[in-house]
C-alpha cells in the first residue's frame, strides 16, 4: 500500500531507530522531517498534532525522542495515514501516537468527528508540527502523490496556520520548515496569530546560502523576533557535521532559544 498505490520500502531513521514503511514512488521522507521532529520542543505527557504527516516520520521521531508525549498524526491520503498507523504500531507507539484521516483545511466540526483521538478539539494541544506543501504551483511534480505533498499556494499555508492556531491551547507553539526563500511568506502568515517568533536557518555546507527555515512560534501576539545561528548539514568535503549527525542519527533535540514559549524565556 503507498500514496499512489504502488509497492513500499522499509526505511530506518535516526540510527535505526524508527523503522518505516513508505512508498517507493512519489513524495518520500527525508531530513526535513527529522529536523521538524527535533525543532518541536514537547515535553512528556503533552499532546502534539502533526498536521499532514505522510507516513509519520516527523511525528514518530518526536515520540521516539520525548518518552510520555502522545501525538496524533493527520494525513489525507488514505493510504498514506494507514501506513502511518502501521508504522505506529511497528515501532511500538501505537498507545501514544494516532493516525487520522483528515484534510488539514477541514473545519472544526470534521475534526471534532474523529471521535476519541486527542488533540483535535479547539483548544487542546500543546504543540502543532508541520510540513506544508511549499514549491510554487507553477512548478508542480508530474508524480500526483509527490504533487500533492509538495506543492500548493501561500493560501495553503495560511490554512495550516489557522487550523494549528485553532488547535494549540493559550501559548502552545506550532514548528514548521519551509523554504528559506519563502521566510516572508511565513512570517506574514504568522502575524494575525503568533508571536515571540524563532527562526533557525538550515545551510547545506559552510558559506552556502540556507535552503530551509525552522519557525518556532506562540498562540500569542507580540514578542520578539529571533533570528538564530545557522544549522550546518554538511562541511565543505560534504560529510556531515557533528551537530548534523547528533540531530538526524542520534536523535537530538535542536533548541531554539529565544522567548518563543510564555514566560520561559527559551524553546527548550
Amino acid at each position: 500500500m503507498s500514496g499512489d498505490g504502488g509497492e513500499t520500502s522499509e526505511d530506518a531513521v535516526l540510527g535505526g531507530k524508527l523503522l518505516l514503511r513508505q512508498p517507493r514512488r512519489g513524495h518520500r521522507f527525508g531530513h526535513d522531517s527529522i529536523l521538524l521532529a527535533a525543532a518541536t520542543p514537547a515535553q512528556p505527557g503533552e499532546q502534539a498534532v502533526d498536521l499532514g504527516s505522510g507516513v509519520g516520520a516527523a511525528g514518530l521521531a518526536l515520540a521516539r525522542r520525548v518518552v510520555g508525549v502522545a501525538v496524533t498524526l493527520i494525513e489525507l491520503d488514505p493510504a498514506l495515514a494507514a501506513l502511518a498507523g502501521d508504522n505506529a504500531a511497528r515501532n511500538g507507539l501505537a498507545d501514544r501516537v494516532h493516525a487520522v484521516c483528515l484534510d488539514v483545511a477541514a473545519p472544526a466540526a470534521a475534526f471534532a468527528a474523529s471521535g476519541l483521538v486527542p488533540g483535535l478539539a479547539p483548544g487542546s494541544a500543546d504543540r502543532v508540527l508541520m510540513n506544508p506543501p511549499f514549491n510554487a504551483p507553477h512548478n508542480p511534480s508530474p508524480d500526483r502523490a509527490r504533487r500533492m505533498a509538495r506543492t500548493a499556494s501561500l493560501e495553503t499555508l495560511e490554512q495550516w496556520l489557522r487550523t494549528a492556531v485553532r488547535l494549540l491551547r493559550p501559548s502552545g507553539t506550532v514548528t514548521l520548515i519551509w523554504r528559506a526563500d519563502g521566510l516572508g511568506e511565513v512570517l506574514a502568515a504568522l502575524a494575525a496569530d503568533y508571536g515571540a517568533v524563532s527562526i533557525l536557518p538550515v545551510h547545506p555546507k559552510p558559506g552556502a546560502a540556507a535552503i530551509r527555515v525552522l519557525v518556532r512560534a506562540a498562540k500569542e501576539r507580540g514578542g520578539p523576533l529571533t533570528l538564530l545561528p545557522g544549522f550546518i548539514l554538511a562541511d565543505a568535503a560534504g560529510k556531515p557535521t557533528a551537530q548534523a549527525e547528533t540531530v538526524l542519527r542520534d536523535g537530538a533535540a535542536l533548541t531554539l532559544t529565544g522567548s518563543c514559549e510564555t514566560g520561559s524565556g527559551s524553546c527548550n
